[in-house]
């Protein structure tokens, strides 16, 4: 996954090579909490695109996923009941190739957006990460390969409030 800043200084490209490595985010971390480097130096650049949108199809189309069709080569991995709105884990993973971005979607989230994951070359397309989920609903992921979207959901129900209370 690829973290951009906003400077193109010698020390900032530095700092991206650390992050491809896959200790860097660690190491910035501790530094910026040392004092070390300010919190604007670590801070990803990224576009509000996507996040503001008030639907899934928007969503998708914002973060250039729109158009995908369902695919049963995209595995979306959650649990059927979440107990904790709060903190529900997920894994997304395929065999296709060329995988480049991966996106999660929570439909009925006040953000509907929660992650856009950028690949570079040669990553394996799989990611593990956890979401809040305000309500009982859809989990969206999205896949783009080779220029291709690709869609997997799965319904998830929430017993216990996350991002509304």
């Amino acid at each position: 996954m690829t973290l951009h800043t906003g400077s193109t200084a010698p020390a900032d490209a530095d700092r991206r090579a650390a992050l491809r490595a896959g200790g860097g985010l660690g190491l910035l971390g501790a530094l910026t909490a040392l004092g070390l480097l300010p919190p604007s130096a670590v801070r990803a650049e990224w576009t509000r695109a996507g996040f503001d949108a008030k639907s899934v199809a928007q969503a998708l189309s914002d973060a250039g996923l729109g158009g995908g069709v369902n695919a049963e080569q995209i595995q979306l991995e959650a649990p059927e009941i979440a107990e904790n709105g709060a903190v529900v884990p997920i894994r997304v993973f395929t065999s296709l190739a060329g995988v480049d971005r991966i996106a999660i979607l929570v439909e009925k989230n006040p953000t509907i957006l929660s992650s856009v994951f950028e690949l570079p070359d040669g990553t394996e397309p799989s990611i593990v990460t956890r979401v809040k989920m305000a309500e009982t609903c859809r989990l969206i992921a999205a896949v783009r390969s080779d220029a291709k979207v690709y869609l997997a959901s799965k319904e998830v129900k929430v017993t216990l409030g996350g991002c509304g209370g």
